[in-house]
């Protein structure tokens, strides 16, 4: 192969094929990011909520990844990386259209269903997709090409925040009345808002799930390579190989911990902002989906940039560089006043950004048939944004149902404390980055 070939990131044959799959990326980042704002909607529309079972709205959504990564590892390993692809856009689009049902039952737990059958569908095609960007060109190139697609993703995020803001969130009637103006409304009225404010909640799922079938006929009239044309291992021989691997079983972990920090950040900023609110005047409200769009194009343009510099730089070593800054701006959102620790908790999106794309690259680099199901287990590690939120939220819950119950250390009120957690999972991405550059430099 010539040095042009190898350096280039997928070849004309496959151009059609990378559009496509790259597609997907912003499909499910639209979800992501669509569903972030409801933990903070969920509790609005049902006050009756605590901070922990709002946050069951993140469990729902990410413990399908860790449900059903595995079986669509198998399934593509079956069959094919297509037939994957169609089985996840089909439960994608079937979970977004049992939002109806959800809210005209008025059921908070049919909610959390939906989440679940949709993140199984989203499970497949990360399953899918991820391995097959990677295949799809030069081994040398592969982590770069990873991270280009993944560039898509926050793109699609950026929709999903807008759509959230302005036609759920700004929508929502709940939101006009302070609590004690809420609690003084007759039963009538109260029922007359959760109706309205609950079709709202479902109408953008319903638009989604329209999508995801008119790109799943697309998809199925588009020829997929399949890039895998070596002997398959058995299943024991590529479960072997794997939790042989250091890096891959060490990558596991810190992609639980780099998705467990990526939700809170992007979900409790809604909390964070709210608690700044309560010191501003009514005229100088600060508007938190605001700030998570800045978040989210910091977050792009980092992809970006880090997909550029990757190329004469090593992704692992960007790695550590990228953790040691996102811990830094952690620290800032916790310890430092109004705006500067808002500006610091947004500036945490540039180095996150590349975060997930290099540690699923560099901890399934090398490998050839194992790296499906390799792939299942990184993508199960996204149960990280499942489990994390939700101990987030009950350190929210230390004081009671506001943000500032408990001063921690005497001037750090608790929902900027409880951002000791994704300060916490940089440190172990961070020592991911260092100790994956040490094994590639031979140090």
């Amino acid at each position: 192969m010539s040095n042009q070939q190898s350096d280039r990131l997928v070849s004309k044959e496959l151009l059609l094929p990378f559009i496509l799959i790259t597609s997907l990326f912003a499909l499910w980042g639209i979800a992501n990011d669509l569903t972030n704002p409801m933990v903070s909607a969920f509790k609005k529309v049902m006050p009756e909520l605590s901070n922990v079972q709002a946050s069951l709205v993140q469990f729902a959504f990410y413990f399908g990844y860790f449900c059903m990564a595995l079986p669509a590892a198998l399934f593509i390993r079956k069959f094919s990386y297509k037939s994957g692809i169609i089985l996840g856009l089909i439960l994608y689009a079937v979970g977004a259209f049992m939002f109806y049902p959800a809210a005209a039952y008025q059921e908070y737990t049919f909610f959390l269903i939906s989440l679940y059958v949709m993140t199984s569908g989203l499970a497949f095609l990360e399953t899918t997709s991820n391995p097959l960007v990677l295949a799809m060109g030069s081994p040398e190139t592969a982590t770069r090409r990873l991270n280009l697609a993944q560039a898509f993703n926050p793109m699609g995020s950026l929709f999903g925040m807008l759509v959230a803001q302005f036609f759920v969130i700004s929508a929502l009637r709940s939101d006009d009345y302070s609590a004690e103006a809420y609690n003084a409304l007759s039963t009538v009225e109260k029922a007359g808002i959760r109706t309205n404010d609950l079709e709202v909640i479902s109408f953008p799922y319903l638009a989604l799930g329209v999508l995801v079938l008119v790109i799943m006929v697309l998809i199925f009239l588009t020829k997929i390579p399949n890039t895998d044309n070596e002997e398959k291992m058995t299943l024991s021989e590529s479960f072997s190989k794997l939790f042989s691997n250091k890096t891959y079983v060490q990558g596991v972990v810190a992609q639980a911990f780099y998705v467990g920090a990526q939700i809170m950040c992007w979900t409790y900023i809604f909390q964070y902002v709210d608690n700044l609110n309560t010191a501003r005047p009514e005229g100088a409200q600060l508007t938190a989906t605001y700030f998570n769009v800045v978040a989210m194009v910091l977050f792009l343009s980092g992809r970006w940039l880090g997909t550029i510099l990757m190329k004469n730089h090593e992704p692992s070593k960007m790695l550590y560089f990228f953790g040691i800054g996102g811990m830094l701006c952690t620290l800032g959102a916790i310890l430092l006043p109004g705006m500067a620790g808002l500006i610091s908790l947004v500036c945490i999106s540039i180095f996150m950004s590349i975060m997930f794309p290099t540690i699923y690259g560099i901890a399934l680099k090398g490998m050839g048939d194992e790296a499906k199901i390799g792939s299942a287990g990184l993508v199960m590690a996204i149960v990280g944004g499942a489990l994390m939120p939700v101990l987030q939220g009950s350190i929210l819950d230390w004081g009671g149902s506001g943000f500032a119950d408990v001063q921690v250390l005497g001037f750090i009120p608790e929902v900027k404390f409880s951002f000791i957690l994704p300060l916490f999972c940089f440190v172990v991405v961070t020592i991911y980055g260092f100790r994956s550059y040490k094994v590639h430099s031979g140090r």
